[in-house]
């Protein structure tokens, strides 16, 4: 079979059954919605993990809901919704509690990111779900965490991102802050979810005791800007907008080529800038052999990357700058990344059915293991598909027993 692109597919990623995968045998309740919980409980699905998704009955994951739509269907659900089964239970419903325990006696992780006080209105909370599993795992994904003054507040990726300092930080130096163009907190706090679930898991394993993973949207964002607080530590100072600048390193821009291109350059280290000079051949430069000299000067010497740049196209530059080893790489668009030689050769963006009789285009799980493979599965599920089967299986009841929840909308 070939992707989109006339590319063979390796049964690495068609395979859907696959034994030696590192989650095989975890199974996973996703009691979350939106981005970032689904996406840690997805990240576990793509290794192994079993994960069962549990929906509004009538509604679903919001979402399902996002435009741009295939049907009634967001284009994204491919993404969101893959390696996923989907059961649908109104946590509203007086009952739900105690059926959302009876499915956690078989489970090894919950995933939520719902307030601490919804969890506990929901009768869904750790302590709740650790009376019917003494050794449960609970990766708790919400704005401000579990805990301090804030910690019932509702917020989203943007709000998280405002929180933690990102957004202040985001933004021309004469203008006001700017989002960056996707939600990073819900990405970055959906990946760091699943290494806590991995931690979690291990301790658990090692103990014998259920565990609890705090995290906040904002804390993960927080870890990843190292130089934020370091240096208002020393400098008494905050990391101000600038714009495409590095507060740290020059040159580190994105500059304009002749054919309108443009390109990413950061020297990085003394011996990147060096390499750099060399192709660029304007001895003056060399003069500025420290970073905290090109910082000093970096309006002149990025005047003169800049000039360079934008006497050549785009495609000769970057062939010029790679064989000189000089660190450089296009902006890419969507379509740009689809057709890139390299991606398609990497199997980054893969092609898998939609659920609809067609392909979408999505994004692989990333990396590549020596010992074990990654799996995409099937199309995602249509709400509540799995509802009953796993409520047999997972929950032990009675075909009398799920008539009876659906007669009273629990389900």
């Amino acid at each position: 079979m070939t992707d989109a692109f006339g590319i063979a597919l390796t049964t690495t990623w068609k395979e859907i059954h696959m034994t030696n995968q590192p989650l095989s045998g975890i199974r996973v309740l996703d009691l979350s919605t939106i981005i970032a919980g689904p996406l840690t409980a997805s990240l576990l699905g793509d290794f192994g993990a079993e994960v069962i998704k549990i929906e509004q009955p009538g509604a679903g994951d919001p979402a399902r809901r996002y435009p741009p739509l295939v049907g009634d269907l967001s284009a994204a659900w491919a993404m969101h919704g893959r390696n996923k089964k989907s059961v649908t239970v109104d946590l509203h419903h007086a009952d739900a509690g105690e059926l959302v325990g009876k499915l956690v006696r078989n489970a090894d992780i919950v995933v939520t990111n719902f307030r601490p006080s919804t969890l506990k209105k929901y009768r869904i909370d750790f302590d709740d779900l650790t009376q019917f599993k003494n050794d449960l795992v609970m990766v708790h994904v919400n704005a401000f965490g579990r805990t301090g003054p804030y910690a019932d507040r509702p917020g989203f990726a943007r709000v998280a991102e405002g929180f933690a300092g990102l957004t202040y930080r985001t933004g021309e130096s004469d203008g006001p802050p700017i989002f960056a163009g996707y939600p990073v907190a819900d990405g970055v706090t959906g990946m760091y979810g699943a290494f806590a679930a991995m931690l979690a898991l291990r301790q658990r394993d090692l103990t014998g005791e259920a565990q609890l993973a705090d995290i906040p949207l904002y804390e993960p964002l927080l870890r990843m800007m190292e130089d934020f607080i370091a240096d208002y530590s020393v400098t008494g100072s905050s990391v101000e907008r600038q714009g495409n600048k590095n507060p740290h390193i020059s040159p580190n821009n994105l500059y304009r080529t002749r054919d309108g291109q443009w390109i990413a350059i950061p020297a990085s280290t003394d011996r990147m800038w060096e390499r750099l000079v060399n192709v660029i051949g304007d001895t003056d430069l060399e003069t500025y052999k420290s970073m905290t000299q090109r910082l000093e000067y970096r309006d002149q010497i990025e005047a003169i990357v800049s000039t360079f740049v934008s006497s050549h196209d785009a495609d000769e530059l970057l062939e010029k700058l790679s064989a000189a080893g000089v660190a450089a790489g296009p902006i890419n668009s969507a379509a740009d990344v689809c057709n890139d030689p390299h991606i398609r050769h990497r199997g980054s963006i893969v092609e898998v059915d939609d659920g609809f009789g067609g392909t979408r285009l999505v994004q692989a799980p990333a990396g590549r293991f020596s010992g074990f493979a990654s799996t995409l599965g099937g199309p995602p599920p249509a709400l509540g598909e799995d509802t009953d089967v796993v409520l047999r299986t997972l929950g032990n009841l009675t075909n009398e027993e799920i008539s009876v929840l659906r007669t009273s909308k629990a389900i």
